[in-house]
């Protein structure tokens, strides 16, 4: 078992809960997360313990497909596992290519 958990948490800017983690919907999107992939803890961040989260602007495809991904915050260290998880997630379709924005919670784990 793996000695890190990153626990994700998405949140974007109004406020409805869905499975296990929180996504909050900007009032011109409506789009759930069908997908999610978590991230792999970066090898240097489990050696230095660190834990943080990283913002990201997410650029969604019609199809639900993720088709960019911006940092808007958080540790370097983080970001790019972040980004590669997020870039896999898959999203409900809709209408038309929407943003959204992200934040990806990581935490070591007390074992």
């Amino acid at each position: 078992m793996r000695k890190v958990l990153a626990c994700i948490v998405v949140a974007v800017l109004a406020g409805t809960s869905i499975a296990s983690a929180q996504q909050v919907a900007p009032p011109n999107s409506v789009r759930r997360i069908t997908n999610r992939i978590e991230p792999s803890y970066p090898e240097l961040a489990k050696r230095m313990r660190m834990r943080g989260m990283v913002r990201l602007e997410v650029a969604v495809r019609p199809n639900g497909t993720v088709k960019s991904t911006k940092v808007l915050g958080g540790s370097p260290v983080l970001a790019l596992a972040a980004g590669d998880a997020v870039i896999k997630w898959r999203y409900e379709p809709a209408p038309n290519e929407t943003t959204e924005t992200v934040q990806v919670m990581f935490e070591p784990n007390n074992e």
